[in-house]
């Protein structure tokens, strides 16, 4: 199965000045916790989860509303391309430790988005457990 088979397509983006407060009202809205944020060629070069938002904005007592995504964002941006197989994408995601993975085109838009949920209602038990259990070790050294 190719990655364009399974990631989902509706990609929620946001860009390097946004401020955070932005950023967690759209996630709020479209009941998201991942949001890939692009520079102004709409190329991604970083991500902000739920996660980046309260360990960097919130427990450092920054201010949501002039923090900007680009001051906290992980600049590690895992992506792959959609006609690779699914199992190159799950590879990707367990050897970076990341529950989510960026679809992409020749210019680095965000095209799509595959979650671990994803490859689990696809795949079943075998190969989500396996993948979960990479990619929760980063939690442990976080």
């Amino acid at each position: 199965m190719n990655c364009s088979e399974l990631m989902k397509t509706d990609v929620a983006c946001c860009k390097t000045s946004e401020p955070v407060e932005n950023v967690a009202e759209l996630m709020r809205a479209r009941n998201i916790g991942f949001v890939p944020v692009c520079d102004d060629g709409g190329a991604v070069i970083g991500t902000l989860t739920d996660r980046d938002l309260a360990i960097r904005v919130l427990a450092e007592h920054r201010r949501a509303a002039s923090t900007r995504a680009e001051d906290v964002m992980t600049r590690e941006v895992v992506c792959c391309r959609p006609d690779e197989d699914l199992s190159q994408a799950a590879r990707l995601m367990s050897d970076h430790k990341k529950s989510r993975i960026i679809c992409v085109d020749d210019q680095k838009h965000p095209i799509g988005v595959i979650s671990l949920s994803d490859i689990a209602d696809r795949d079943g038990e075998a190969r989500s457990s396996a993948l979960l259990s990479s990619i929760s070790q980063r939690e442990a050294r976080a």
